[in-house]
């Protein structure tokens, strides 16, 4: 994985927006490590804000018409969400609408919820909206903190 985080790396811009992708969609991987490399190699913090977010939303919106497919065998399978999960998320998100995409940048349950709006079928100008919002503060705040760190050495 290491590995893989570093060629990211080394495609600056480009790799913070795959690595941000696989973060958003049901992959297994933290697109924050490689923006926390990518800044301490000196790229510009907004173009790696605007690439990340970018990826992440593609990412998440890929789960969400995942779920609005409706097909739990898939999801099961390809997002690795179990029935549990997703019926635990729709349970909690019932009545709340869309703009309980702003939960989609939740580490461990990010991925259920997009699913979950899709199986939902809320609005999806709404959905895209409330998830770019979490997410694009999610990557502003990291950027934050790590420029403050960066600052410190």
């Amino acid at each position: 994985m290491d590995t893989f985080i570093e060629l990211l790396i080394e495609y600056g811009y480009g790799g913070m927006l795959i690595a941000a992708f696989l973060a958003g969609s049901a992959f297994p991987f933290s697109s924050e490590a490689v923006m926390v490399g990518l800044r301490a190699a000196g790229l510009e913090p907004w173009g790696l804000i605007v690439y990340g977010t970018i990826g992440n939303v593609a990412g998440g919106m890929l789960n969400y018409y995942i779920g609005r497919m409706g097909k739990l065998e898939w999801i099961e399978k390809y997002l690795k969400v179990k029935k549990e999960k997703l019926d635990r998320a729709v349970r909690f998100m019932s009545g709340k609408g869309a703009w309980m995409g702003l939960l989609s940048v939740l580490p461990i349950i990010g991925t259920a919820v997009t699913v979950a709006l899709g199986l939902m079928r809320t609005n999806v100008f709404i959905t895209f909206t409330s998830v770019t919002i979490g997410k694009f503060t999610r990557y502003l705040l990291l950027m934050y903190g790590t420029d403050y760190i960066i600052g410190m050495f």
